[in-house]
C-alpha cells in the first residue's frame, strides 16, 4: 500500500524539489502540500497521511505548534521535521511534542525516504549530522534546555506570541485569529505578563530560544 505523504514547507520551491524527489519511489504519493502550519493541520485532520513531512519556521502557526495540536487531537500520522536548524533546543522540542524524525535540510533525498522508512517502521530517525553533534534521541527528547515556560502558555497564547514576532498587528492578527481586537489585547497582556516581558523584542528573542520562530 502507498505511503501517502503531506508537504508542508512556506518555500515553494523545497516543496516542488521534495515532491518531485520523492514520487521517483514507487510506494510513495503526495496526497497535499501547505504552506504554513495551519494549513498542514488542516490537512491532516482531512487527509489523515501517513506521514507530514514540514518545517518548522513557517508563517502564521510554525511546525512546532502544529505537532502540537496534531498529537493533541491525536491524530496517527508520523511528523517528519525538515528544517534548516541543528540547534538542540528545536530538536529536543520538536521530539518532545512528538515528531518521530528530524532531518537536516541540504540532506542527500536518499535521507529523506530513510526517515520515511525509519519513522513507518516506528521507529526514530535523526541526521547523522545531529547525532554527531548533540547525542542520541533518547538523551535529547530528555533534554529540559529548550522547555522554557511555553507549556504554560495556552495554544492561543503561542499563536499570538508567534504573531507578534511576526510583525502583525493587533488588527491583523484579530482577523487572522478571527477574534475581536479587545480579545487580542487581553491575550496580549496576559501572555506579556505570564512571560514577565515587556517589549516585542524581548518576546521576539524568547520565541526564537523557545524554537517558536527563527531569524530566517
Amino acid at each position: 500500500m502507498a505511503l501517502r505523504i503531506v508537504l508542508a514547507d512556506d518555500h515553494e520551491t523545497v516543496r516542488i524539489g521534495l515532491r518531485a524527489a520523492l514520487q521517483r519511489e514507487t510506494d510513495i504519493t503526495i496526497v497535499g502540500e501547505a504552506a504554513d502550519g495551519r494549513a498542514a493541520v488542516d490537512l491532516v485532520e482531512n487527509l489523515e497521511p501517513s506521514i507530514l513531512i514540514l518545517d518548522i519556521g513557517m508563517p502564521g502557526m510554525n511546525g512546532l505548534e502544529a505537532i502540537r495540536r496534531i498529537r493533541a487531537a491525536k491524530l496517527r500520522t508520523k511528523v517528519i521535521v525538515f528544517s534548516m536548524h541543528s540547534d538542540r533546543n528545536y530538536v529536543a522540542e520538536a521530539l518532545k511534542l512528538g515528531a518521530c524524525g528530524y532531518v537536516l535540510k541540504g540532506s542527500p533525498i536518499k535521507e529523506v525516504t530513510s526517515a520515511i522508512r525509519t519513522v513507518v517502521r516506528g521507529e526514530t530517525f535523526l541526521s547523522p549530522k545531529i547525532r554527531e553533534g548533540i547525542g542520541s534521541y533518547t538523551e535529547l527528547a530528555l533534554s529540559s534546555d529548550s522547555d522554557l515556560v511555553l507549556p504554560t502558555l495556552t495554544s492561543r497564547e503561542r499563536e499570538i506570541l508567534q504573531l507578534l514576532t511576526e510583525g502583525k498587528t493587533n488588527k491583523e492578527m484579530a482577523y487572522t485569529l478571527d477574534v475581536s481586537v479587545k480579545t487580542i489585547e487581553s491575550h496580549r497582556s496576559q501572555l506579556m505578563e505570564k512571560l514577565n516581558l515587556r517589549s516585542v523584542a524581548e518576546l521576539t528573542k524568547y520565541a526564537i530560544r523557545a524554537g517558536m520562530t527563527s531569524l530566517d
